[in-house]
């Protein structure tokens, strides 16, 4: 369940419309996600711990950066238009940039999610071309395989090193003020070409040509001139070893800081990591975080669909997989996520995008047929439908979340994969479900909203939407929902907490407090269910990124005393 749904969000107004607030209306366009790209961002979304909400502070000519930033952007007149006359398609600019372009300033202002473009150029809900022309002003051809590889490469990229390229970019501006007031559009295109030549080695300057063309067409000619300076700086110091660095040197603070900007994380991020890891294995976290995601393949046994059969399809398709050595449904892959996109895979229900470490959460449960089960935040319904799966056909799941549109995407997708009549939904709120629900449940899951910090080699945005201050809300909720979830569980039944944070104060102190509340339960070793490899000394179930090369991700399977 979103962390956000459970908060009060203040809506702001802009008390002086205009050209720029349309602009803006137009980026905040929700995106409804289709059940394959829902399915496709299981990953991601399912563990149901993020913050989709931007904190945005508008004015009539300011929008403040998050802390990647860390300043002010003044828009100038005119930078932006509401409309602009239909053009030919511009054969000029690379279409993936224009993409691109669009799609980061939709992601860091519009709180869209960065996920993969699907086979028809599209992003989830609305056609990505009528973006471009509506906001850059010109039309673009529709993107080719090729094209929708390089969109997904360039936009998580630029995300994931934009605390970095920042860097980089007010270091090559001739005064600190012309960063400060530099246009989002502008700053996005310098991020895309600065990535490119940095990160990806692409050859510096056709990138150089491609971005001074597309600044000089999306703004106008001097903001290309402005490109052109600044790249070509970038790309004579990387020709010569010469770029600037920070430097680890100072108090511990300053050292923080220098390693956030160099591995591109918030600060507080690194301060917290190397005092629970030690600064050796926060570097490896955050390298794991900033190196491309690969993606784990659960075969639907609900709809009759094996595992074998699952790498049928994927060697015809000529995409490269691996066994999971874990789980028995799970195939894993590194490249062809748009292959098996277009093959059909997902959008006929044969198999979920999934993390194995979600997997392994459902492992903890441990569902078998005839179990009731409760999932207590559910949607999108990642472990609801594998547990739903496990049950083969006899039993229940009843599904409660607090996100009505969620919950849908759930049942239609139960639908799909043929899960519908062993899963029941209910649109509630945990904390207040117990008052009116008298029944009990044999096996209880919690999958708590939680901050996500396991799960950030996927998703690119959330380390820069994620604030210190949210820890203790979230520690709060937790408290509130493992109690709640508790009142479910029978005598002799099981609660599973879960969550997708490597943070101990979200997960062993949590688990900690609660047995203190509540002494009518007690831990059960996940011995039996999980390899030794993720058992940890109290017996929970924990999974590290750089240990285990999954998704961070925890769980506790407690009984209550008959």
């Amino acid at each position: 369940m979103p962390f956000s749904l459970f908060k009060k969000v203040k809506k702001q107004k802009n008390p002086h419309p205009n050209c720029l607030c349309v602009f803006f209306f137009l980026l905040f366009i929700p995106l409804n996600l289709t059940i394959s790209m829902a399915m496709l961002s299981l990953p991601s979304i399912q563990v149901c711990c993020l913050a989709e909400k931007r904190h945005k502070d508008s004015s009539t000519n300011s929008l403040k950066f998050k802390e990647s930033n860390s300043r002010t952007t003044n828009y100038r007149k005119g930078s932006f238009h509401q409309e602009r006359k239909p053009q030919k398609v511009n054969l000029e600019i690379s279409p993936h940039r224009a993409v691109s372009a669009v799609r980061l300033m939709r992601i860091e202002f519009g709180g869209a999610f960065a996920d993969l473009l699907n086979e028809k150029g599209k992003g989830s809900g609305d056609n990505e071309m009528g973006y471009v022309e509506r906001t850059l002003g010109f039309c673009t051809r529709d993107l080719d395989d090729r094209d929708l590889r390089l969109v997904t490469d360039i936009v998580g990229g630029t995300i994931r090193w934009r605390k970095y390229l920042d860097y980089l970019i007010l270091s090559l501006c001739h005064d600190p003020h012309v960063f400060d007031r530099m246009e989002p559009l502008l700053l996005q295109i310098l991020r895309i070409g600065f990535y490119e030549i940095v990160k990806l080695e692409s050859p510096s300057y056709a990138v150089v040509d491609e971005n001074v063309k597309l600044a000089k067409i999306a703004l106008r000619p001097g903001a290309g001139n402005m490109v052109n300076g600044i790249m070509r700086k970038l790309v004579l110091l990387k020709e010569t070893n010469s770029l600037p660095s920070p430097q680890l040197e100072g108090d511990d603070r300053a050292q923080a800081r220098a390693l956030a900007t160099l591995y591109s994380h918030p600060v507080w991020m690194v301060r917290r990591w190397t005092k629970y890891l030690g600064r050796e294995e926060a570097v490896k976290l955050m390298v794991w975080n900033n190196n491309h995601p690969s993606f784990s393949l659960r075969a639907n046994r609900g709809k009759g669909f094996t595992r074998s059969e699952l790498v049928s399809r994927l060697e015809t398709l000529k995409v490269p997989y691996e066994l999971s050595p874990h789980l028995d449904d799970f195939v894993r892959i590194s490249i062809g996520m748009q292959s098996v996109i277009q093959d059909g895979l997902l959008k006929e229900g044969l198999c979920s995008v999934q993390d194995e470490s979600a997997g392994l959460v459902v492992s903890v449960v441990d569902p078998q047929p005839g179990d009731t089960i409760i999932d207590c935040c559910a949607a999108p319904g990642g472990k609801t439908l594998f547990m739903a799966a496990c049950l083969n056909g006899k039993g229940m799941v009843t599904a409660i979340d607090i996100n009505k549109g969620r919950l849908r995407i759930l049942k239609e997708t139960a639908k799909l994969q043929q899960l519908d009549d062993v899963i029941t939904t209910v649109h509630d709120d945990l904390r207040t479900f117990p008052e009116n629900n008298h029944e009990a449940y044999e096996k209880v899951l919690l999958d708590a909203p939680c901050s996500g910090l396991g799960v950030l080699s996927k998703r690119a945005d959330l380390r820069w939407n994620r604030k210190s201050e949210d820890m203790e809300e979230l520690k709060s909720l937790q408290d509130e929902l493992l109690d709640a979830a508790s009142m479910l569980v029978k005598p002799g039944g099981v609660l599973v907490y879960s969550t997708c944070s490597i943070d101990p104060e979200e997960n062993e102190e949590r688990v900690a407090s609660f047995l203190l509340r509540h002494p009518e339960y007690n831990i059960d070793s996940v011995e039996r269910y999980v390899s030794p490899e993720f058992l940890t000394e109290q017996g929970y179930y924990f999974s590290s990124p750089v240990k285990h090369s999954l998704d961070g991700a925890f769980a506790a399977r407690l009984i209550r005393n008959s």
